[in-house]
């Protein structure tokens, strides 16, 4: 079968963590864009970033907003990651079904 590229189970398996990746990567973008106070571990912050001359939180909140736009493109690509598995376990089952 033309276009075939994996088997139905990690079919499967690409379409479970697919859902799980743009579930748990929206929600961390969201909550990286309304600036949560729990995620500042992870935002690559220096110590320049904190002088007291200059609109620290300003830069803050851009890094907060940079890092929600990157969880958003890696949801995006696990959409198309989904329908890629989509459309493999689509080809599988046509295959089963051309074979019996």
């Amino acid at each position: 079968m033309r276009g075939l590229i994996c088997g139905p189970k990690l079919a499967a398996c690409g379409i479970v963590l697919s859902v799980w990746g743009v579930i748990m990567l929206a929600m961390l973008g969201i909550f990286f864009t309304v600036h949560s106070a729990g995620l500042i571990e992870d935002v690559p912050l220096t110590e320049n970033d904190f002088d007291p001359n200059t609109n620290s939180i300003q830069k803050i909140y851009e890094l907060y907003n940079k890092v929600g736009y990157n969880c958003f493109i890696a949801a995006a690509v696990y959409v198309f990651v989904g329908g890629f598995s989509c459309c493999q376990m689509k080809l599988n089952k046509k295959k089963e079904y051309l074979v019996q």
